[in-house]
């Protein structure tokens, strides 16, 4: 079962310090572009993945093709996609052993998160890290340092 509690989705946030965004965008009006920006201004490194950017920089991260593609071990992979494009990602997410697989809000796939977790992973889904940072005064990953 995705993590849900507040409790929970703290202990995740606090613990995470890399991010893979996949579905990342160039485009500053959509909000996995958004999300990244907030995501980095709070001092996680948010490491952006999209096959249509790969190569190119965004917000001054190189951007990957696939989680398969990362040149580093990342602590959340979160997944701004339609829910029909999720099992791949998910696969490559348990794969790949990332920690925590996040589904952005709107972003449902049971069967996917199901998978991960018996696969070892912590879940969320139909959560958004923008909205529960400043829901449950998270502070910003240097102030925890």
């Amino acid at each position: 079962m995705p993590s849900e509690s507040p409790e929970q989705i703290r202990a995740i946030l606090n613990r995470v310090r890399t991010i893979a965004l996949v579905g990342a965008s160039e485009k500053p009006n959509r909000p996995s572009h958004e999300v990244m920006v907030f995501l980095q201004r709070q001092g996680y490194r948010v490491i952006p993945v999209n096959p249509r950017l790969a190569g190119q920089q965004l917000l001054s991260e190189t951007v990957y093709p696939d989680l398969a593609s990362l040149p580093e071990p990342v602590d959340m992979a979160d997944l701004f996609l339609a829910p029909a494009r999720t099992d791949a990602v998910i696969d490559q997410a348990i794969a790949a052993g990332i920690p925590v697989l996040w589904l952005q809000i709107g972003v449902i796939n049971d069967a996917g998160v199901a998978r991960a977790e018996a696969a070892g992973l912590t879940t969320v889904m139909d959560r958004c890290p923008k909205q529960e940072i400043p829901r449950l005064g998270i502070e910003s990953v240097s102030a925890r340092a």
